[in-house]
């Protein structure tokens, strides 16, 4: 019986659990966590609490635990290098190295390597440490701009133009604070061309050299109704039953598989193969996607869309990657609609969340809505959990429809008792996803007057 080590404590890790918990190959599961994650903890036979990016511990642990493959979930331990640790310790990791997790951790090397071999998708940026370069750059572009800084940031680093400041002012006064401040863990910024459409994440299974792509999602970032307010890591999202998103077509996804083939391929290429799940963050525009980043592992919240419809065998999957040999295996995905909505205590992604907030679970409830609690950054207490500083749980429903999923989400969150929490109720609405729609028909639209207008 093969033993598993899970490498991090959040929801996207609870769902990793869940789904190595369906595998007809019955794994034992043991885990190395910074928070007591409830969900994850009952999956387990074992558990140790651990800071997640202590190489020498997470390595001890395997190798008291005498385990035989590992996942990781976050990215900050791909950084310090403990998958690399644990390969040489001789443990086979469904995870990338340090080194082909430069696509997330470095953003600036990233963009060097697509523009290096000149691959789709790749947009205009530049690379600065000194704050008169950035501005000329910014002026050449009108200001409409995405300002990054290279290292990571929990997904709450990228201010945009128009989203975030109107001028370059308000874009220098940015690139100023990443480069004084160190935000990111490097004295350079990236600036890129803001680009115009819809985001959405396409994730893939990958041994270095074929991938298996999954359904595409749409995350919502912004912490507030109607996207407004400060990126957060993510407050909810949603898939569709056929495996592409309301504003986004079958060519367009396809386009979008054979860019992110083609960052396996280079990274390969260029002696750095990847394997474990990779994480395509993708702007479909009017000229098809483009890439905004690419992330060393799943999404957090889109593992739990795209896990909770897994039919094939997680387990086998990951014996697969870790192996660098994925053979004929294949993908499938159960064809539901899914929404995955976060509920986050009061003041997260400003600055002074509320924590150590009860929050009580009636489970019967929940089994009624036919939802899926995932737990992620809780302490857990005798018959509750408590909040931390960081999202608290998310909430996950699946239909035939997407409307049927977000109503079946609803009424499980109503299973959710507590106060001085948040939730994004408008993830997964009619009215936002129209408005999706009806964005990118105004930019296909208008792109096509545009051609039209050049004559023969």
């Amino acid at each position: 019986m093969t033993k598993v080590l899970l490498v991090g404590g959040g929801a996207r890790e609870h769902a990793m659990a869940m789904a190595l918990a369906r595998s007809p190959g019955e794994p034992k599961l043991v885990a190395a966590l910074s928070n007591a994650n409830p969900g994850i903890l009952a999956l387990c036979e074992d558990h140790m609490i651990v800071k997640e990016t202590d190489v020498e511990a997470v390595v001890t642990y395997a190798r008291d635990a005498n385990v035989d493959l590992v996942l990781i979930g976050p990215e900050a331990p791909l950084e310090a290098g403990l998958s690399d640790a644990l390969r040489d310790a001789g443990f086979p990791v469904a995870a990338p190295s340090k080194g082909s997790a430069r696509i997330e951790t470095d953003k600036a090397w990233m963009r060097e390597l697509m523009a290096r071999r000149a691959l789709p998708g790749r947009v205009a940026y530049g690379t600065f440490s000194d704050p008169d370069e950035a501005r000329q750059w910014i002026n050449a572009h009108d200001a409409r701009v995405a300002v990054k800084p290279v290292g990571l940031t929990g997904g709450k680093g990228v201010k945009v133009f128009r989203d975030h400041f109107q001028d370059t002012a308000g874009a220098m006064a940015y690139v100023d604070e990443v480069l004084s401040k160190g935000i990111g863990g490097s004295a350079r910024v990236v600036v890129e061309e803001r680009l115009e459409g819809e985001e959405f994440t396409l994730m893939a299974f990958t041994d270095g050299k074929r991938i298996l792509e999954m359904p595409a999602v749409q995350d919502h970032k912004r912490l507030l109704p109607d996207d407004e307010g400060p990126n957060t890591g993510g407050m909810g999202a949603y898939s569709q039953s056929d495996g592409l998103l309301p504003f986004l077509t079958a060519g367009e996804y396809d386009a979008a598989v054979e860019i992110l083939q083609a960052i396996v391929d280079a990274l390969a290429a260029e002696g750095h193969p990847y394997q474990g799940p990779i994480y395509g963050q993708f702007m479909v525009t009017a000229d098809g996607p483009k890439v905004i980043e690419v992330n060393a592992r799943f999404g957090d919240p889109e593992a739990m869309n795209v896990l909770s419809l897994l039919v094939s065998d997680y387990l086998a999957l990951c014996q697969g990657m870790a192996a660098g040999d994925l053979g004929t295996a294949s993908a499938d995905f159960e064809e539901a609609a899914t929404v995955v909505k976060y509920v986050v205590p009061e003041g997260y992604g400003q600055g002074a969340p509320a924590v150590g907030v009860p929050i009580r679970i009636d489970d019967a409830a929940v089994r009624e809505s036919r939802c899926t609690v995932f737990y992620a950054a809780v302490d857990a207490k005798e018959d509750h959990v408590v909040t931390t500083t960081s999202r608290a749980l998310a909430v996950f429903a699946k239909g035939d429809t997407l409307s049927e999923a977000n109503e079946r989400c609803e009424a499980g969150l109503k299973a959710i008792q507590a106060d001085r929490v948040h939730v994004r109720h408008d993830i997964g609405t009619k009215e936002l996803i129209q408005r999706r729609i009806e964005h990118m028909r105004h930019l296909r639209s208008r792109t096509l007057e545009t051609t039209k207008g050049l004559g023969p």
